[in-house]
């Protein structure tokens, strides 16, 4: 066995793997970027070493640096995590020149299964059921807009060596498929160093679904069932969960077969995916195999008990299987939500800055038997770069069904507290209460077909807003107390605080009395309905956890003027707690009126201005391209809402801007 491994990796999965190896007793070395110098990654192993500028391709994805570290460290053998190294053929082949172990497949296997040309082509020579496409690269836009037509809208532009959700499009008509070369080969290039792309037949209605395989090199291949990647936004997975609630075991035993015989096709070694898509009648069809750890592993490690990093590196150190395919249960249910540095109020785009508040629940077996796991790669008071990936951590919940392990991510989910940067909490905890969702109706396109117009937020119910109300009652009731505490005046200065009120949510006026005690109040509404509310918070803490008549909530919390700024499962409100009088009053103040801001393009998101493709004087249509911003590693097309003129334009390719840095104006 290895006594000291380097991760050329950073983040979560660096963190990830430093976890198993520390375990096992094994030394980690960690890599570090300019912007990685007090990452959690570097804090963690028990080495670190510089690698230079912040950029992914001067630093982390640069072979010759990495492999002057490992000389450095004197580590026996290399983990890539996922991303940037892990599936590149040339930095297999130079550790394997240098006498270094790699913690994956050989490079044969990768060369094989990396490309995804080459891959489907093996695919179907092995007998395994393939997407239909042109599997030849593609020269220019022309070329892509030809081939098309001929395979027949709509379609998926891919990058050869993609994944991760970069350098793929889907186009739905030669508008969209000449637009989509161009974006996805800039992406491909700028994330792989490969800008080679195919085209195959885009599957509509479909499902996500994947087999995780794992070989030995002496021969013994198995597989660990299957996850559900289905709930994905533009091609990037958000909620993962094992086993699919849509297989049966006839379909799984088949795609597993398949995934195992494709595998050993190529002499394949370590833990691998087959993806597969399968439609409404549970065809599968192959998309491509990833030759390297998941993103979304630990759901498979929840249900199966089995380490598949531990695994990776013993068979990196030649040591055979111990596990055979009749040993292998799948038990109980898990899920996976990514935590993202995404503002989904704001279509999902990038956010950066620095964590001023990063509390995830507690890890660990929970009270009723079931399990909360968080992997992530920052800490409170770190910050987010807008030089890699956005993602913030990885929740996962195991319960014994599938119902139970949603419940307790909603629950989770209610109590991780993040604050400083836009983040898709909010989104994540309104999926887990979907019904569809809940109900396992779930394809790709759930998220467009869910919120067509994007992720607005989701509207209180009757229910749910008299319990926030009556949150924001006690916790106003609370806060009075304190103050009149603070101020000296201790005899009876629960009679000070009033016990008539109307919380204001949204455009509901809510009207309450409210009967203070120990640790909580108990509530009467104007209608006679009546809630009991016990809680310990205290003015300050930016998550309220109580009970309602004896069931448990946590909902977070901002103190604003007159009330608060509260969020629960996808909802934000703004509650105002108001003496009845004062609620009287305030109906007559005037709104006040945002500022106008049609008459601007503004940057949606801190990034690069990669294109400007008008100019001033020129006559724009609805939906027409107008610039290109490039921001974690991801291009996003802006485009005009109207027909109109453009009257200026502030910036040109080059720029690094800000949020609602004006692009340009319209007249």
């Amino acid at each position: 066995m290895f006594d000291k491994i380097l991760i050329a990796n950073r983040g979560e999965i660096a963190c990830r793997v430093i976890k198993t190896a520390r375990r096992m007793g094994i030394k980690t070395v960690a890599v570090y970027s300019d912007a990685d110098a007090n990452a959690l990654h570097v804090r963690m192993a028990d080495e670190a070493i510089h690698i230079g500028p912040p950029a992914a391709n001067q630093s982390y994805i640069v072979i010759d640096k990495i492999m002057a570290a490992i000389r450095e460290s004197g580590a026996q053998a290399v983990h890539p995590g996922y991303g940037f190294l892990s599936e590149n053929p040339l930095f297999a082949k130079a550790l394997d020149e240098a006498g270094i172990a790699f913690i994956g497949p050989p490079v044969g296997a990768i060369e094989a299964m990396g490309d995804k040309i080459t891959s489907k082509k093996l695919a179907s020579e092995a007998g395994v059921s393939t997407v239909p496409g042109h599997m030849d690269l593609i020269a220019d836009a022309e070329e892509a807009v030809k081939i098309s037509g001929q395979i027949g809208y709509p379609v998926m532009i891919k990058a050869s060596a993609g994944g991760g959700g970069k350098g793929m499009r889907i186009a739905w008509n030669d508008d969209d498929a000449r637009e989509g070369f161009q974006s996805s080969k800039n992406e491909a290039a700028n994330s792989f160093g490969d800008d080679r792309i195919f085209i195959e037949k885009f599957v509509t209605q479909p499902r996500h679904i994947e087999i995780q395989v794992l070989a030995d090199s002496h021969g013994n291949c198995i597989y660990l069932g299957e996850r559900e990647c289905s709930i994905q936004r533009r091609n990037q997975k958000v909620i993962e969960e094992a086993p699919s609630p849509f297989l049966d075991e006839k379909t799984r035993k088949a795609m597993g077969e398949q995934a195992v015989a494709l595998s050993q096709a190529v002499d394949y070694a370590s833990a691998g995916t087959v993806e597969f898509i399968v439609d409404g009648d549970r065809n599968f069809y192959f998309l491509e195999m990833n030759t390297r750890l998941q993103v979304e592993h630990p759901v498979t490690e929840l249900i199966t008990g089995i380490d598949l990093v531990e695994q990776m590196i013993r068979v990196a150190a030649g040591e055979k299987l111990s596990i055979k395919q009749d040993d292998v249960k799948l038990n109980g249910w898990a899920m996976e939500s990514r935590l993202y540095a995404e503002d989904p109020y704001r279509n999902f785009l990038p956010s950066i800055g620095r964590l001023t508040r990063y509390a995830p629940p507690a890890e660990g077996v929970r009270d009723d038997g079931t399990i909360i796991r968080n992997d992530t790669g920052v800490y409170d008071g770190g910050e987010i770069s807008m030089f890699y990936d956005p993602m913030i951590a990885k929740l996962c919940t195991w319960g014994p069904d599938r119902e139970s392990a949603i419940d307790t991510m909603a629950e989770a989910l209610d109590t991780f507290e993040v604050d400083g940067i836009g983040h898709n909490l909010p989104f994540l905890s309104a999926v887990m209460d979907h019904p569809r969702f809940r109900s396992g109706n779930i394809t790709t396109a759930f998220i467009e077909e869910e919120y067509p117009e994007g992720f607005v937020g989701v509207e209180a119910d009757e229910q749910t807003s008299r319990k926030l109300a009556a949150l924001a009652a006690v916790m106003n009731m609370i806060a009075q107390l304190r103050r009149t505490r603070i101020s000296g005046a201790m005899n009876n200065h629960k009679r000070r605080v009033g016990k008539r009120w109307v919380v204001k949510i949204g455009d509901h006026d809510l009207a309450l009395k409210l009967k203070a005690r120990n640790e909580g109040a108990k509530i009467k509404f104007a209608d006679g309905t009546k809630m009991d509310v016990e809680t310990d918070w205290r003015p300050g803490k930016a998550l309220i956890e109580a009970t309602i008549d004896g069931k448990p909530v946590a909902v977070k919390v901002k103190a604003s003027a007159g009330g608060y700024t509260m969020r629960y499962r996808g909802i934000e409100c703004d509650v105002q707690v108001l003496r009845p009088r004062v609620a009287e009053l305030s109906r007559h103040m005037i709104e006040k009126v945002p500022a106008d801001t049609s008459k601007q393009l503004l940057c949606p998101m801190p990034g690069l201005i990669v294109s400007i493709t008008v100019a001033a004087g020129d006559t724009v249509e609805e939906g027409q391209a107008l610039a290109t911003v490039e921001a974690m590693k991801m291009e996003n097309i802006l485009r005009a809402e109207r027909k109109a003129t453009v009257a200026t334009v502030e910036a040109e390719a080059g720029d690094s801007l800000a949020v609602d840095a004006v692009i340009m104006t319209f007249e």
